[in-house]
């Protein structure tokens, strides 16, 4: 089994049972898959990444001895490798959550139910500051608390701050009409502007208040502003949405220069009877995203930071597939 299919089958689980004579630090998230939750391990093969969220109920099993060797079995799955330790978020970068928490209620997202917090300006750089030798790339990310105004505000404040350590700087907030080049402006390389959600319905299903139309002017925007393969956006998969309605946001996506991070649903409360895709449609979605990036002439594996740096939680067109 090659490694494209084999990561979908594991990311259609997307959790693991830890065991063996490794101390694993879980690590703890306050945005994206896992946020709030028990936390996740990264398991690194000469193949690529995955991060699994600990579950003790998982249908897979990382038993990993003390030297940080690993092996994640399964059904179906055997596979040896290492386990990776998280610098914030994900390994070899500080991602950074700036406003832990959000005033919308996304129907996926567990951030909205989170103790509300903000870190400052200073504390964001003096956690930078100690792991700055060991990252390649800074990543910033946010709900919204207060406003999306003051959410922006806060982002390229720290931004322009960040900058100054000479790495790579990545920001993924909700956007505004003009953020993205008040980003450049504050020295991010790179931006993540989420359309979550394949068709306008799901969206407004799914995102209540938020603007599915903006966001996608504003996507298109940003190309223009940082230039391919600088451009990302988060799609969620499993929401109901057919694999055509799939297909033809991946290719609107990849017409206009940005590159889809598909990223499998993490079923939560708040959606009944919506299950993680199988993985023969995580793969299958992969292989089309693929197809329709190379036609673009985009390729996620020159970015610099962020999701398609880390790959993780999805399978990476040009890496994994």
């Amino acid at each position: 089994m090659h490694w494209g299919a084999l990561k979908a089958r594991i990311l259609a689980c997307g959790t693991v049972r830890l065991t063996g004579t490794c101390r694993f630090h879980p690590e703890q998230s306050t945005a994206g898959p896992g946020a709030g939750g028990s936390g996740s391990i990264f398991f690194t093969t000469p193949h690529g990444r995955i991060r699994l969220a600990v579950d003790e109920q998982s249908s897979l099993t990382l038993t990993a001895d003390a030297d940080g060797s690993a092996r994640l079995t399964g059904p179906e799955i055997d596979v040896c490798g290492r386990i990776e330790e998280a610098v914030y978020h994900c390994p070899r970068q500080a991602y950074i959550t700036l406003s832990e928490g959000c005033i919308f209620s996304c129907r996926y997202c567990a951030v909205p139910t989170l103790p509300k917090r903000i870190k400052t300006t200073e504390e964001v750089c003096a956690m930078i500051a100690e792991v700055a030798d060991d990252i390649d790339a800074i990543s910033l990310t946010s709900g919204v608390i207060g406003s999306v105004e003051e959410d922006e505000a806060r982002a390229i404040t720290v931004a322009h701050a960040v900058a100054g350590f000479g790495i790579p700087v990545g920001v993924s907030i909700y956007p505004l009409p003009g953020t993205p080049q008040r980003l450049k402006d504050a020295g991010a390389c790179e931006v993540k502007f989420n359309i979550e959600a394949a068709t306008p319905a799901l969206f407004q299903n799914m995102c209540p208040g938020l603007d599915y139309a903006g966001t996608w002017a504003i996507l298109k925007e940003s190309v223009d502003i940082f230039g391919r393969n600088r451009v990302f956006s988060n799609v969620i998969l499993g929401l109901g949405e057919t694999d055509t309605e799939m297909e033809a946001c991946i290719r609107r996506l990849t017409d206009i220069g940005v590159i889809p991070v598909i990223r499998p649903l993490a079923p939560t409360p708040s959606l009944p009877g919506l299950t993680r895709p199988p993985a023969e449609r995580i793969l299958r979605m992969a292989v089309f995203a693929k197809k329709e990036l190379t036609k673009a002439e985009l390729d996620p594996t020159q970015a610099k930071t962020m999701c398609s740096l880390c790959g993780g939680c999805d399978l990476v067109a040009g890496r994994d597939v």
